[in-house]
C-alpha cells in the first residue's frame, strides 16, 4: 500500500459527490489541478469546496513546512506552488461563484413590476 501522487488521482473527482471528503484529498486534488490545468481549474474546485477550502490551504502550508524541514524538495515545491497561487485561485473562485449565481431580472432588483 502507498499514498498516491497527485498526478495519479482520478481526473473526474468531484468534491460534491465525495462521501468521505478529507483535507488531505482536497489538497492533493488541488495540486493535481494546479499542475496539470492551472489556477482557473483549481479555482473551480475551490468554489465547490466553499469554507472547506481554507482548511485545505492551512494543511498545505503545514505540509510545505514539514517537507522543508525534512529536505523533501519535490513535495515542498508542489505545496509551495499551491500556497503561492492561493490568492489568485481564491479570486478566480469568487468570480466563478458569482458567475454561477442566478441573475434576477432588473425589475425584481428595484421592486418594479
Amino acid at each position: 500500500m502507498r499514498i498516491l501522487k497527485p498526478s495519479e488521482l482520478p481526473s473526474d473527482w468531484d468534491p460534491e459527490k465525495d462521501k468521505r471528503l478529507t483535507n488531505w484529498e482536497m489538497v492533493h486534488h488541488l495540486i493535481r489541478l494546479l499542475e496539470s490545468d492551472g489556477e482557473a481549474e483549481a479555482a473551480k474546485i475551490v468554489s465547490k469546496l466553499g469554507s472547506k477550502a481554507e482548511t485545505a490551504r492551512e494543511l498545505c502550508y503545514r505540509l510545505y513546512t514539514l517537507c522543508e524541514r525534512k529536505k523533501r524538495a519535490a513535495e515542498a515545491l508542489s505545496y509551495n506552488a499551491l500556497v503561492q497561487s492561493w490568492p489568485e485561485i481564491s479570486r478566480l473562485a469568487a468570480d466563478h461563484s458569482k458567475a454561477e449565481e442566478p441573475q434576477k431580472p432588473q425589475s425584481e432588483l428595484f421592486g418594479n413590476d
